[in-house]
């Protein structure tokens, strides 16, 4: 290890950190920060991550995987909701990692420069003048741009609380991003990488698989996270890939997954009986899209509901995500 690779946080180091500044892992904000070095270096293995690539990470809280990221060589995009822990993620990271600095202009504790944090991003350089930290306060899910060229991929240990809107949003408002490595609930995982027919397949399995191939790469136990929570977590690897070919936009074919699943065990003739205007409009379209009106929306994959959607087109014009 060169003097200036940065040092991974353990138990001690964590709990001496949140002490110092006075955090506690709040359940609002779905925290639950990693205590275990060998589990950032898997979630970072797992990534793919490559030296010089720029990764968005969603909720970096006090550094554990920010400082796995900046070690494997990427340069990182941190968006943190909580200003405590945004202010202090900066000096976290030039402690762990000497040879990092902040920028000129900046306080240590990641504050403007009238110490009001109002002066937008905070940026960490190496020596060679390189951003290899940017730290962003704001919630993800408003988050509609990013500070400097765009992310090549999405890494993060996401609050259980918001995992799949914060995926959804991200994988929509940055298409850079050709692949994810999240941390997320075991419960969360299975319906992220359901297919068609498996008992956990719904909405979020649906909409997901618009973007990408996702896939379970690894179980996380729950003793690696403080505070320890009630649940097991896992790994979900996604690839970024084209989405069917359609002549229905994504909001309209949203809208057609989020009518199928909006009461599970009813076939798709009622199901979707509102938004085509009738039942017997909704088994016209069925029959049309090459589907059983008396499936359920369980057994369709994403390419039947674009498919679908092109048969409801201009009924499915105003879909949610």
């Amino acid at each position: 290890m060169s003097v200036d690779e940065p040092v991974l946080l353990g138990p001690a180091r964590v709990r001496e950190l949140a002490a110092a500044a006075g955090v506690r892992p709040t359940k609002a904000l779905g925290q639950n920060f990693v205590l275990d070095a060998g589990t950032v270096r898997k979630i970072v293995r797992q990534a793919s991550v490559e030296p010089g690539e720029v990764v968005v990470e969603v909720g970096p809280g006090l550094g554990s995987l920010t400082l796995g990221l900046l070690a494997a060589g990427a340069d990182v995009v941190a968006v943190e909701i909580d200003p405590v822990l945004a202010a202090l993620l900066p000096s976290t990271v030039t402690a762990q990692a000497p040879g990092l600095r902040v920028e000129p202009g900046v306080a240590s504790d990641g504050s403007g420069v009238d110490g009001s944090g109002a002066d937008g991003p905070v940026v960490l350089r190496d020596s060679t003048g390189r951003a290899r930290l940017t730290v962003v306060t704001a919630d993800a899910l408003t988050v509609t741009s990013l500070p400097g060229p765009a992310p090549s991929s999405l890494v993060a240990n996401l609050p259980y609380n918001v995992a799949v809107p914060v995926l959804l949003t991200f994988l929509e408002r940055f298409d850079s991003l050709d692949r994810a490595l999240v941390m997320v609930q075991a419960e969360v995982a299975d319906r992220l990488v359901a297919g068609p027919g498996s008992r956990t397949y719904g909405v979020p399995s649906a909409k997901v698989a618009w973007y990408a191939t996702a896939r379970r790469v690894a179980t996380v136990g729950r003793t690696v996270f403080w505070p320890v929570p009630n649940v097991d977590s896992a790994l979900v690897r996604l690839d970024r890939r084209e989405p069917p070919s359609t002549a229905a936009s994504r909001q309209q074919v949203f809208a057609v997954v989020d009518a199928a699943f909006a009461q599970r065990r009813k076939m798709l003739r009622s199901a979707l009986a509102q938004l085509a205007g009738s039942p017997a409009a909704a088994v016209q379209a069925l029959e049309a899209a090459g589907l059983d009106p008396g499936d359920r929306g369980e057994r369709i994959d994403i390419a039947g509901f674009a498919a679908l959607a092109e048969r409801l087109v201009p009924v499915a014009g105003a879909g949610v995500r």
